[in-house]
């Protein structure tokens, strides 16, 4: 999987009202929060209300992923009769995204959602729709600078780690010296650094657990199958495998059938249909994957949407859409799959 930058917490914007101005308004039979109801604007539904055309920029889809990602947008969209989706062709290549979305802010777009292929690189296009009054969604590759994007949305990689940590933790308490090793992903990204010291953090609440072992490989079905034949001759004996990415993982579980291994369990990554399937069968070792979830696109789409109409969202009391929104990484195994399998992605 490629670059994709955590960024935890979830920060709320602020009340267009001052607490002083509804003071003001109150009568001796009005309370606070009647007043803050009445003046609060509606939160964003599905009802149709002033179109607003969004501008959509994303990297090439050479991830299943990203892929999804393109399609969460697509698909949201068309959700909104009130939507108008200006989405360029997707591109690795910063100088041309740069232009892309250089092309949307000059055909004054309403809102603007990118997901950067490098959010260093591209911070400075982000500054420049902001100026020009155009707000931005930032999509999980995060900006540089907080004053080149409105609202950022994304995952978060340590939780991935962390929770796939718990997951094997649970798994073999009561197993003693119990083994693990993982396969992660580019290590020369912070998402992959991100991913194992939440792995590691959650392996501390386990004393009977050791980790044995480690290899990166490189978020692509012949990396995993490479790695996970070293590991897999490296190490004759263990309990449980992390893999950091499920398209990897495709390549990995390739190296333990031709092994003929079965005799640890495997977490997965990201979640991947073809995963999901796999722990629904439960025929082999995969047992869990970790969501990284795509549908973090049409999210963004609904905050872009509020956005341009002024609104806040459904459930919260802010006046404005938050700041900052990170997903939760939840772990899929055989007794909840049926509910994610729909945002599996191929």
């Amino acid at each position: 999987m490629p670059e994709l930058t955590s960024r935890r917490g979830l920060l709320f914007g602020t009340a267009a009202v001052g607490a002083g101005v509804l003071l003001a308004g109150c009568t001796s039979n009005e309370s606070d929060d009647d007043n803050a109801a009445n003046d609060q604007p509606a939160a964003a539904s599905d009802t149709p209300g002033k179109q607003v055309t969004i501008g959509f920029a994303g990297p090439q889809a050479d991830h299943g992923w990203l892929n999804a990602i393109n399609d969460n947008a697509k698909s949201r969209a068309k959700k909104y009769s009130d939507v108008t989706l200006e989405i360029t062709e997707g591109s690795n290549d910063t100088a041309a995204q740069i232009g892309q979305i250089e092309t949307l802010i000059n055909k004054k777009v309403d809102v603007l959602v990118v997901l950067p292929a490098d959010g260093k690189a591209l911070t400075q296009v982000g500054l420049q729709a902001m100026r020009a009054g155009i707000p931005v969604i930032n999509l999980d590759r995060i900006f540089n600078s907080p004053q080149a994007y409105r609202c950022w949305i994304g995952g978060d990689n340590y939780g991935m780690g962390l929770n796939a940590g718990h997951y094997i933790g649970e798994k073999l308490k009561d197993k003693q010296n119990a083994k693990v090793i993982e396969l992660a992903g580019l290590d020369n990204l912070e998402l992959t650094q991100q991913r194992t010291q939440g792995f590691d953090a959650a392996l501390k609440n386990y004393p009977n657990i050791k980790k044995v072992a480690r290899q990166a490989a490189e978020f692509t079905v012949e990396s995993g199958q490479a790695k996970m034949s070293q590991l897999l001759q490296a190490q004759s004996n263990f309990d449980a495998l992390w893999n950091h990415d499920d398209d990897q993982g495709v390549g990995a579980l390739r190296a333990i059938e031709q092994a003929g291994r079965d005799d640890f369990l495997m977490v997965g990554g990201a979640g991947a249909l073809s995963a999901m399937q796999a722990i629904e069968a439960d025929d082999g070792v995969l047992k869990a994957t970790v969501l990284y979830p795509p549908t973090m696109a049409a999210s963004a789409i609904d905050l872009a949407r509020a956005l341009g109409q002024a609104k806040g969202i459904g459930g919260l009391a802010e006046f404005e859409i938050p700041a900052s929104i990170t997903l939760y990484s939840a772990v899929v195994d055989k007794e909840n799959v049926g509910q994610y399998m729909s945002t599996g992605f191929k």
